[in-house]
């Protein structure tokens, strides 16, 4: 099955909003509705991310709506393959769920002389999904490290390899923590191995997982399972346990909120990474694309996907960094 088959069956299966973890958000009403360009035309790629993979799946479908005659290809193999892409200008959108690294914007200024240009275009959660029936009811971040890694940076003091470690009892109390992850190609790989494992080394009994929705299947098929995904994929056999974040205060759940005011410890900007030389313009059907993500119709789409939307102010300095 090709990627956009993929993200469309992923879609129909969840059904619009059904992946959302709380009520959805209200957009900013200061967000400008996207105005129609004439002579908008061509064939635009966008590659990289899986996370944002049915995300741009829906944006492209909705921007074709307005320019029928324009194609979009959307490939979502991790992350990682979003810099050469672009490297190679065999894309002109980088979907990234974690921002470039040294060595891959190296690559790109040593083909064309400057720094590609990054765009966010949505907030989002990194959950910590456990299975439905899971009583589980807070994880702190040196208990999340120490279920996921061998090194627990995070400062905790024993490993934690059975819930009962986490003080479940009953038949729980004995029964292993089976664990889902994505593989080295995703962002959310490392991003979770930065901001969650506090830079440390993933067990090895990590279940490697493709792409985000084979993590949270996997964790709903599994009682005793856990896992890490975007909250985009949330289905209603899993559920996002709260981060305890500090000591004697109420733990934090993954809402849409506590991403945008900061409190929620693993929230990111998904971005796209454009090629815009300083002194040009940028290519008029990509412009057109972020124009049109970054716009209230854009933004509408980020919350059908199960993302957070940026405000208008944000999404104006991202306009910004096109702008000329």
């Amino acid at each position: 099955m090709n990627t956009r088959c993929l993200a469309l069956a992923v879609i129909l299966a969840l059904g619009p909003g059904a992946a959302a973890p709380e009520r959805q958000p209200r957009l900013d009403p200061d967000l400008p509705a996207y105005s129609l360009r004439e002579g908008v035309s061509g064939t635009l790629i966008a590659a990289g991310s899986d996370t944002m993979l049915v995300l741009q799946t829906l944006m492209a479908e909705a921007f074709r709506r307005l320019y029928p005659q324009v194609r979009v290809e959307i490939e979502g193999k991790g992350s990682a393959t979003a810099p050469p892409a672009l490297t190679e200008s065999a894309a002109n959108i980088a979907n990234m769920s974690r921002r470039i690294f040294a060595s891959e914007e190296e690559g790109f200024e040593e083909r064309f002389g400057y720094a590609p240009v990054r765009i966010d275009i949505a907030l989002d959660t990194v959950g910590i999904f456990v299975h439905r029936d899971n009583p589980i009811t807070q994880l702190s971040v040196a208990e999340v490290d120490a279920i996921f890694s061998t090194t627990r940076s995070c400062g905790a003091p024993a490993d934690i390899t059975v819930w009962g470690g986490l003080g479940l009892g009953g038949r729980w109390r004995t029964a292993p923590i089976s664990i889902f992850g994505r593989n080295a190609a995703s962002g959310t790989y490392s991003y979770f191995k930065s901001h969650a494992l506090c830079r440390g080394d993933f067990k090895l009994t990590v279940k490697e997982q493709p792409g985000s929705a084979s993590v949270v299947q996997g964790v709903g098929r599994d009682p005793y399972a856990i896992g890490y995904s975007g909250i985009g994929y949330a289905t209603p056999g899993v559920r996002a346990v709260p981060i305890l974040v500090t000591e004697g205060e109420p733990p934090v759940p993954a809402t849409f909120a506590n991403a945008a005011n900061g409190r929620y410890p693993f929230a990111r900007f998904l971005e796209v990474y454009v090629n815009k030389a300083p002194d040009a313009p940028l290519d008029r059907l990509t412009l057109e694309y972020i124009r049109f993500m970054l716009s209230a119709d854009g933004q509408r789409v980020v919350v059908r996907a199960g993302f957070h939307p940026l405000d208008a102010a944000t999404a104006e300095r991202q306009l910004g960094k096109i702008a000329g």
